[in-house]
């Protein structure tokens, strides 16, 4: 079993329908590896084993309350190597004009947020998403064309850096805990 106290490798894994999830994940994976680890970022549906790593950040992109099925595969089918290791999981989505409610936890999947829960992860946080660049459907056009441009991309690179690096910080702090061989 490895030794949960020593990260030198991690993994952000997602799953992305247009590339805005994809994006924040190699944003979250650039702010890591400045931080020291050695970082691999890559889709979800594309992971062969969690063997080569110390912790996983999971990403997914939220349409109408549901992960992406890539990500929800992921999160089942490593469930057992993510009880053992941190992990941090991110979602994407919110777009359009600001909501009254500040709080999007009304986009997220219930039983996906209780899995993580229970599979004991460092952290979950939601990220705003950004609508298509080319929008492929009669109903992604329609939805793209009755927003108003400032809040067609609701990514804030300032949250996704700092919630980045508050990962780095505690894998850090581990790592200085860590014994030494």
């Amino acid at each position: 079993m490895r030794d949960p106290g020593w990260v030198t490798k991690v993994l952000v894994a997602y799953a992305s329908k247009n590339g805005s999830t994809a994006e924040i994940a190699e944003a979250i994976a650039q702010t890591l590896r400045q931080a020291g680890p050695t970082v691999d970022c890559a889709e979800a549906g594309s992971v062969a084993s969690l063997e080569p790593y110390d912790a996983v950040v999971l990403g997914s992109a939220v349409y109408i309350k549901r992960w992406r099925g890539d990500a929800r595969r992921f999160l089942r089918k490593y469930a057992t190597q993510l009880a053992q290791r941190p992990f941090w999981v991110f979602s994407s989505g919110p777009v359009g004009e600001p909501q009254s409610d500040p709080n999007p936890t009304w986009l997220e999947p219930p039983k996906i947020v209780e899995r993580v829960e229970r599979l004991g992860a460092c952290g979950h946080v939601v990220f705003g998403g950004r609508m298509p660049t080319s929008p492929r459907s009669p109903a992604a056009r329609a939805m793209v064309k009755n927003c108003l441009p400032a809040f067609r991309d609701r990514r804030d690179w300032d949250e996704i850096n700092a919630w980045a690096a508050s990962i780095a910080s505690e894998l850090a702090t581990q790592n200085q805990v860590a014994p030494t061989a």
